[in-house]
């Protein structure tokens, strides 16, 4: 199976390359914080791709997810949307969560959550038999450094490390950009938002066997 993966693109959709594949992954920020048109800007664009399936997960700039998210799930009919919940394609099974420590008081705060017991009890809820996970948060020390900063969730990487899913796939911190295979699992940091108004096209890789 062919995965294609992206996030970040903060309303910039149209500027993002995307191979065609088997199943695309978006984890989280199609958003500036609050608008709708944002969202349905993005369903638009997932209506003209081919990929077979579809998996869409929010992240810290989309509000209208997080706060009214009758509204978003609406606009959202071109993908599966994943909140704290999984899904089986041909065998594989995929758990999607929007959750990050907060960040700094100047990035919008959807789906952020204080580190430590409050945010823990989100990254519990992933089941252990979990294939591909996908958060908006890196876990810590793994493609999350900014401004000399670690920014991933220490959590997240102890919940990983507990049920070593295949893929690990996020995105959130702008600077990185790749996949690093550590033990069993393949991490992939698929943000397309660079520096400079540079927009990174979306990785596409293989399922590992």
């Amino acid at each position: 199976m062919k995965i294609v993966a992206f996030s970040d693109t903060h309303s910039l959709h149209q500027k993002v390359e995307i191979p065609d594949g088997d199943l695309l992954i978006f984890a989280g920020d199609m958003s500036i914080c609050k608008t709708v048109q944002d969202v349905a800007g993005f369903n638009d664009l997932l209506k003209t791709l081919p990929h077979t399936y579809k998996i869409v997960i929010g992240g810290n700039h989309d509000h209208l997810l997080a706060y009214s998210p009758e509204i978003g799930h609406e606009l959202l009919q071109n993908a599966i949307y994943l909140q704290d919940s999984a899904v089986s394609i041909e065998g594989i099974k995929i758990y999607g969560s929007p959750w990050q420590p907060t960040f700094n008081t100047r990035a919008c705060s959807a789906f952020a959550l204080p580190r430590g017991k409050t945010i823990r009890k989100k990254w519990d809820l992933i089941p252990a038999d979990i294939d591909i996970l996908i958060t908006h948060s890196p876990p810590c020390g793994i493609m999350d450094e900014d401004g000399g900063v670690s920014h991933g969730c220490s959590d997240l990487l102890e919940r990983v490390q507990q049920i070593q899913p295949k893929l690990h796939i996020f995105g959130h911190i702008h600077n990185h950009n790749g996949i690093q295979a550590i033990g069993k699992t393949n991490f992939v940091n698929c943000n397309v938002k660079a520096k400079n108004g540079i927009v990174r096209p979306a990785l596409a890789f293989d399922y590992p066997s």
